[in-house]
């Protein structure tokens, strides 16, 4: 990927999932057709839930990191499709536990990589370095990456709703087992997915990220179980997004289905 000025490949006429995302939460980080295709999604489901969607989406993030720090021991962290700098980034939350935790963004969004550098200057525990999911391979291989990660010690691999950008033939489960296999025993893996099992109508919503720059493949439990084999689930498996370790943050969850994505932490055994 270019080390270069990011911003030179910017294309604000075709709508980001960064920037989408930035307008569900409420940010302030998008342009018309972002706009204009969120609201597409947004109306196409009943109201409120895309935005409930994105906020537990969020608030599982910090949770799940709080998890890995506090309780799983882990001190390195790879957040690849990180997005838009928002509420409680994970280098934040991290630190905050555990001071001499490392963490490296990854995303192919330039305007993620510009607001990103600028986010992370001064500070030395993360950087963001451009590159895109599917070529895991040069992902692990970048020297800031391998400058600022030991992957000879466990480290936690954030696939924080981006996994559902992944086509079948693109084979999530194989990109999955090439970011893992270099690890060592004690790394985990954290997914949250899209998916229509609460509500058919996320199918038709996810059409208006086709003229996005990547789309969107919503997936059944059972599929979303695949990806995860050989791994060792944390509790309380793959659920809900508000189902997982709720916290104060989480809110009222009596219809846990309406957040539209499931979660997991899993560890590599």
């Amino acid at each position: 990927m270019s080390s270069g000025d990011p911003l030179k490949e910017f294309r604000p006429e075709v709508p980001s999932p960064a920037r989408m995302y930035d307008y569900y939460l409420g940010g302030k980080d998008h342009y018309p057709a972002d706009r204009e295709a969120a609201e597409k999604v947004i109306a196409a489901m009943p109201p409120g839930t895309i935005r409930n969607a994105a906020r537990q989406n969020r608030n599982f993030l910090g949770r799940a990191t709080r998890y890995l720090v506090g309780e799983a021991g882990i001190r390195q962290f790879l957040d690849i499709g990180a997005g838009l700098p928002t509420m409680d980034p994970v280098h934040e939350i991290a630190t905050e536990v555990a001071p001499q935790s490392r963490i490296v963004y990854v995303d192919n969004d330039p305007v993620v990589i510009a607001h990103g550098r600028e986010m992370l200057q001064g500070v030395d525990q993360a950087i963001i370095v451009r590159h895109d999911l599917r070529e895991p391979d040069e992902i692990l291989a970048d020297a800031q990456l391998r400058q600022s990660l030991d992957l000879d010690q466990p480290v936690a691999v954030l696939l924080v709703a981006i996994l559902h950008f992944i086509r079948d033939d693109e084979d999530p489960r194989g990109i999955i087992d090439r970011l893992l296999a270099p690890l060592p025993s004690g790394s985990h893996l954290v997914i949250t997915h899209t998916t229509a099992d609460s509500y058919p109508e996320m199918d038709d919503a996810v059409q208006a990220y086709r003229k996005a720059t990547t789309t969107v493949h919503n997936r059944s439990h059972e599929e979303i179980s695949a990806l995860l084999s050989g791994l060792q689930l944390a509790a309380p498996g793959l659920v809900w997004l508000p189902q997982w370790r709720p916290d104060a943050t989480t809110g009222r969850h009596d219809d846990p289905g309406k957040s539209l994505l499931y979660a997991a932490v899993a560890r590599k055994p």
